[in-house]
C-alpha cells in the first residue's frame, strides 16, 4: 500500500479510533481499491450519540433493548470508516480488507462492489441533512485515501444498489464535497448518481 507510513499501518489510519468488528474478509487478490461508497446510519433512526452503531458492527448490539433492533438480529455488517455528527472518526475495518457494508451492489457494470470499495458511514438519517463538521471530515479523511490507495471514484449506497438503499439520500449535499475535494483530492471524482 502506498501512502505515508505516519497516516496508515496496515490499513489502519492514525486518525481513527480503532472498534475492530469481526465482520470482513479479504479482498480478491490483486484488486485495486478504486471506489468509496458513503453510507449514512443511525440507531435507532434519527437518534444519534450512543453506541449502538458500534454495538452493531462488532455484533454486540441487544437486540431486544430497541424494537426497531428486532430486525438488526442475526445481521453481521460493517464498514471501514462512521463518521459521527460532530466529526469524530471511528475505524471498524483496515481498509486493506473487504468490510461488509454494500451487500449486492453494482457500479460502472461491476459487482460485488465491496470488493473493491471502501464504505463510510455518516451518522445521520438518510434524505436529513449532514453537518458541517461531517463535511470537514469527509475533507481530511478522503484526500488521505486517495493517497493511500488508487481511489477513483466517491459515490452513494443509492447509486450503487439503487431501489434496495436510499442512503445517504437528498440530505446529503454532492457539490459541496465536490467543492470541498477539488483542491484537496482533485483526482477523485464525485459521482454520485452515474453507476
Amino acid at each position: 500500500m502506498a501512502g505515508s507510513p505516519r497516516h496508515w499501518r496496515d490499513g489502519w489510519y492514525a486518525g481513527a479510533r480503532v472498534v475492530p468488528s469481526p465482520n470482513f474478509g479479504p479482498r480478491p487478490p490483486g484488486t485495486a481499491v478504486s471506489l468509496v461508497v458513503l453510507h449514512s446510519i443511525s440507531l435507532p433512526p434519527g437518534e444519534y450519540g450512543g453506541d449502538a452503531i458500534e454495538r452493531l458492527f462488532t455484533n454486540t448490539l441487544d437486540c431486544d433493548a430497541h424494537p426497531y433492533y428486532d430486525r438488526l438480529r442475526g445481521l453481521q455488517v460493517s464498514a471501514h470508516f462512521v463518521i459521527r455528527r460532530g466529526g469524530g472518526l471511528l475505524q471498524f475495518v483496515s481498509c486493506d480488507d473487504r468490510a461488509w457494508h454494500a451487500g449486492r451492489s453494482v457500479w460502472r457494470g461491476r459487482e460485488n462492489c465491496n470488493d473493491w470499495s471502501i464504505g463510510i458511514e455518516l451518522e445521520g438519517l438518510e434524505g436529513q441533512p449532514f453537518e458541517t463538521a461531517q463535511y470537514a471530515r469527509l475533507a481530511r479523511l478522503l484526500p488521505a485515501l486517495a493517497r493511500a490507495y488508487p481511489l477513483a471514484e466517491l459515490t452513494g449506497h443509492e447509486h450503487v444498489a439503487p431501489g434496495r438503499k436510499h442512503d445517504p439520500g437528498a440530505g446529503f449535499d454532492w457539490p459541496r464535497l465536490a467543492r470541498l475535494l477539488a483542491v484537496r483530492a482533485p483526482a477523485l471524482r464525485v459521482a454520485p448518481a452515474v453507476g
